[in-house]
């Protein structure tokens, strides 16, 4: 299924913009819901700024209609220019994160060791020395190097991740451990949400049928006469 070009930046616009659910949101950005949790919480590694897939040409208004109408609704995303992806080469990483790279290795290597190591450098966008130098603690750095989640860290989504770790347990003959973090207060965290854009819409209506009371008792705003 075609991605928003900017998965991220679309999820943050459509959790700030829209009353669609996080799954409908994480399924059409192509992200972990636990993605779209930590966008919805800001608590993401980076503040992102909302791109608005209406002006990008990739949702439709009457798409996003349907969508909070009916939290079962898959939203469709506009069909636009084939976008060119890079089949060879190893992982683009920022600059910026270079340097938690090794960190993401060492969580890898401790919480799931039975992933390979080339399947870690695919991962990651790193080379089998520099993993093989962290699992055997002969890399340069490595009293400064501390494990800490990939994904937090920004270096790949939780869904690749979670790929990655099926595969390797399915491979392993072991089975793969189940993300249940937020199963059970997802529903209610929506609820909660949903609540609260309700209660602002009749905040609004009230707001508005008590200044037509007051206007029909005789009541008028001395300031509308100015």
């Amino acid at each position: 299924m075609a991605q928003p070009l900017m998965p991220h930046a679309t999820a943050s616009w459509l959790v700030d913009n829209t009353a669609l659910s996080f799954e409908q949101i994480a399924e059409f950005c192509g992200l972990h819901i636990l993605e779209i949790q930590a966008i919805a919480d800001d608590t993401a590694a980076t503040k992102l700024t909302g791109r608005d897939p209406l002006r990008a040409h990739e949702l439709t208004q009457d798409e996003i209609d349907k969508g909070q109408a009916d939290p079962n609704y898959r939203l469709k995303i506009l069909k636009g220019p084939e976008q060119i992806r890079r089949t060879k080469g190893p992982r683009y990483t920022p600059v910026s994160k270079r340097q938690d790279k090794p960190d993401g290795i060492a969580w890898i290597i401790r919480n799931h060791p039975e992933i390979s190591d080339g399947a870690i450098g695919n991962l990651i966008g790193t080379t089998r020395t520099t993993i093989a130098a962290i699992r055997d603690r002969s890399h340069w750095n490595i009293a400064n190097i501390t494990p800490k989640d990939p994904v937090t860290l920004g270096l790949c989504s939780q869904r690749e991740l979670d790929a990655i770790v099926a595969k390797a347990a399915k491979a392993a003959g072991i089975e793969a451990p189940v993300d249940n973090r937020l199963e059970g207060d997802r529903a209610a965290l929506i609820t909660e949400l949903r609540a609260q854009r309700e209660q602002a819409v009749r905040d609004a209506e009230n707001a508005g049928m008590e200044e037509t009371e007051l206007e029909a008792r005789g009541f008028e705003d001395p300031f509308k006469r100015r």
